[in-house]
């Protein structure tokens, strides 16, 4: 008995070239796009692993869980590390980065999450890309969460990596992502001793065996369910058109900024500014004396569906994240969301305006 899922025939070397043209079209590059056989954090840390050592000055910008995480690989690799660390309900900006890069002359890598879903912010990377090409820096730039949400430009913004993932905006698997790599990117790599080579971290690998051989011979055996989920994600986002998309999301973040405050208990936007919060997802913190994990908790187990969760570490206590994000980018969604808060903050014993949530929300979704 045949099965779709599983007697499927094997994904050619052209297959898995196209689908990488189709995605490099959707970050707008020209650059070498390469596609990796695993979730996201595999080419982050690759091309960190890649291009820093010993020798390496590093910028490391903070405005959110994974830009510590970043800090950590560089020191783990010999490089001296300067960060930037900014409170994460707000973004990092180009005047100081510039300053930054004022202090520390030296620095020859910049390391920067565009859009921070675990906290609610995004950076203005055009701004901040300007000043790295005026410093010289290598450029890396985490778009997982901010692609389909937001432009992601890495040959207009002068990114040397830009890695993305296919599992929040763009609606596809979580088990492949890619990496846009510049050519400056790829010499540091060549002439790093400490990259990794024959390893699953491998960057150059792709390079030298896929890239400059043509794209004709596979490393491996490709993740080929994730491939097809990925290659079925991009056509839905081209049939409907990624600033349709762009434009779900960010609908859907400023209907739940609007309607969060108007339930009227006591719930807030984290991001304190709009123009700082991610249209991925909105974090909201929770009123004085409730604590947002049992909040959340509280609204799952009436709606266990719903994209809701609470904040990673000390964050679980203070504040929620409604992660309208793909799929979940719709007025369904948010006004589900934010008629589970208003249900659970009631049993907490808050007050709550449901009725006026669901109209801030709607007004703040534009018609078209």
């Amino acid at each position: 008995m045949t099965h779709p899922f599983l007697d499927l025939p094997p994904l050619s070397a052209a297959r898995f070239a196209s689908i990488e043209d189709r995605v490099a079209r959707l970050m707008s590059t020209e650059q070498d796009v390469v596609i990796m056989q695993g979730e996201a954090l595999l080419p982050l840390e690759g091309a960190i692993r890649g291009c820093a050592g010993p020798g390496t000055t590093a910028l490391n910008v903070i405005t959110g869980p994974y830009g510590q995480t970043f800090g950590n690989w560089l020191r783990d690799c010999g490089a001296t590390v300067h960060d930037l660390a900014v409170p994460f309900h707000t973004a990092v900006t180009a005047e100081q980065v510039r300053e930054a890069l004022a202090a520390h002359p030296e620095t020859d890598f910049v390391s920067l999450v565009h859009a921070e879903a675990a906290t609610g912010n995004t950076n203005p990377v055009t701004e901040i890309g300007a000043v790295v090409r005026e410093h010289g820096a290598l450029f890396y730039l985490d778009a997982v969460a901010s692609i389909g949400a937001e432009p992601v430009l890495p040959d207009a913004w002068g990114v040397d990596l830009c890695v993305i993932g296919a599992q929040k905006a763009m609606g596809g698997p979580a088990g492949v992502s890619a990496v846009s790599v510049s050519e400056r990117a790829w010499a540091r790599m060549a002439a790093n001793p400490g990259a990794p080579r024959r390893s699953y971290l491998s960057l150059l690998d792709w390079k030298e065996r896929w890239i400059d051989g043509g794209r004709t011979t596979l490393l491996h055996a490709p993740a080929q369910l994730e491939m097809l989920a990925l290659e079925a994600c991009v056509e839905r986002i081209e049939a409907a058109g990624l600033d349709t998309v762009m434009a779900r999301h960010r609908s859907a973040a400023a209907a739940t900024r609007a309607g969060a405050p108007a339930l009227g208990g006591g719930l807030e936007p984290f991001v304190t500014e709009s123009t700082a919060a991610a249209p991925v997802a909105t974090t909201l913190r929770t009123p004085s004396g409730v604590i947002a994990s049992e909040l959340v908790a509280r609204a799952l187990a009436a709606e266990p569906a719903l994209p809701l969760a609470a904040g990673g570490g000390a964050l679980a206590k203070e504040m929620i994240r409604v992660n309208h994000y793909g799929p979940d980018a719709s007025r369904e969604s948010v006004a589900a969301c934010l008629a589970a808060l208003a249900a659970a903050l009631r049993a907490s014993g808050v007050t709550t305006d449901p009725e006026a949530a669901h109209r801030a929300a709607t007004e703040a979704w534009p018609e078209n």
